[in-house]
């Protein structure tokens, strides 16, 4: 008998599922499982991924210093409490296992993303998955479920599944009736795509309290998801703590180099968020003209609610005969639902088109 066991929470966990790549039998793939950038990566991160070939054998610059100046520059924010990641996931890690742990608690809407509650599980937390009003966060009720062994809580906003986006206010007064000793973790990784002009990702609030963080990424609009580049702006005290613990050389030269590239590329963000906003309407209106509810959505996503399981596992498989590949909704307690990403126009008219007949023949 094997007497070497992990702690017992690691055995709770159900690994993360990636959006699926492939169709068996099907040439032709349309990817739209994984909230990736419409156009893919941009130009100008491509060559310069491309440049750092000859240096590959050089370690990369372990405080990211060029990445976080860049990011700093873009968004007005201080880069000594910028912190680069493998991706936000990496930023999320370090954050949960340095305030959580074992004995203490990590409170999250019911269908927010589900690395807060892996890497909650993992940390030895208790993960309190706090139901939902229409797919909606529900302030009160998070606040309600604060108890003395609450430390953090992780809030997507706009939110992954659903696409909903918390007012600011309803941000603020969540804010506001935290204690000072829970964190409150804002994860803005659909901020880039978001509209509304009210809409503030994070670091207001962070400039403004000590007790809050906000995580970005480069996967979405950057369109650098297999790069694996993330990042966070903290307080400084909790900056120098994830400083003191995170991996030396955690994002790699080449991840580094097409980041900054990317956030130089013109036009490349408003490009994209126009193509965003009106292919997601219009996609989402010719899905609701076929009989389908779909969520209203901030991301570059939509959630399509067939009503019943069996009805949006029988809407996948007619895509995936199509070719397009999209994202069952099960692990997030959504069975009944399907996530697609907002693509091409070309990729949206033929989901539109493939759905519609679907609807059509029930």
């Amino acid at each position: 008998m094997n007497a070497m066991l992990p702690r017992p929470t690691i055995l709770t966990i159900e690994p993360y599922a990636p959006g699926a790549s492939k169709v068996a039998g099907v040439n032709r793939i349309t990817k739209l499982s994984s909230n990736e950038g419409a156009f893919g990566p941009p130009p100008g991160a491509m060559a310069a991924f491309i440049e750092t070939a000859a240096e590959l054998h050089r370690y990369p610059d372990g405080g990211s210093t060029e990445l976080r100046e860049a990011i700093g520059a873009r968004f007005g924010l201080d880069p000594a409490r910028i912190i680069c990641g493998a991706g936000s996931d990496e930023i999320l890690l370090h954050l949960i296992m340095s305030y959580g742990g074992e004995g203490t608690e990590l409170i999250m809407s019911a269908h927010g993303f589900t690395m807060y509650d892996i890497t909650g599980r993992y940390a030895g937390c208790q993960v309190i998955k706090v139901p939902e009003r229409d797919l909606k966060p529900d302030v009160d009720a998070m606040l309600a479920a604060v108890g003395p062994r609450t430390r953090m809580l992780c809030l997507a906003n706009p939110n992954n599944p659903t696409g909903y986006l918390l007012p600011q206010s309803e941000v603020a007064r969540l804010r506001a009736g935290l204690r000072d000793d829970v964190m409150l973790v804002l994860d803005a990784a659909y901020a880039e795509y978001v509209t509304d002009p009210t809409y503030d990702a994070g670091a207001a609030m962070v400039d403004s309290a000590p007790n809050t963080v906000m995580t970005r990424t480069f996967s979405k609009i950057f369109g650098l998801g297999g790069m694996r580049v993330g990042w966070g702006y903290f307080p400084a005290h909790i900056a120098d703590i994830i400083n003191r613990i995170r991996g030396p050389f955690n994002v790699n030269i080449a991840a580094q180099a097409a980041a900054v590239a990317a956030l130089a590329e013109p036009g490349w963000v408003e490009k994209s968020i126009a193509h965003n906003t009106e292919w997601r309407a219009r996609l989402a209106a010719a899905l609701e003209a076929a009989g389908i509810k779909i969520w209203p959505s901030e991301g570059n996503f939509l959630l399509a609610d067939f009503t019943t399981a069996e009805r949006a596992k029988a809407a996948d498989a007619a895509l995936k005969a199509r070719g397009v590949i999209v994202r069952g909704m099960g692990g997030y307690g959504l069975p009944h639902c399907l996530r697609i990403t907002v693509g091409t126009g070309e990729e949206c008219t033929l989901v539109a088109d493939t759905l519609s007949a679907f609807m059509h023949d029930l």
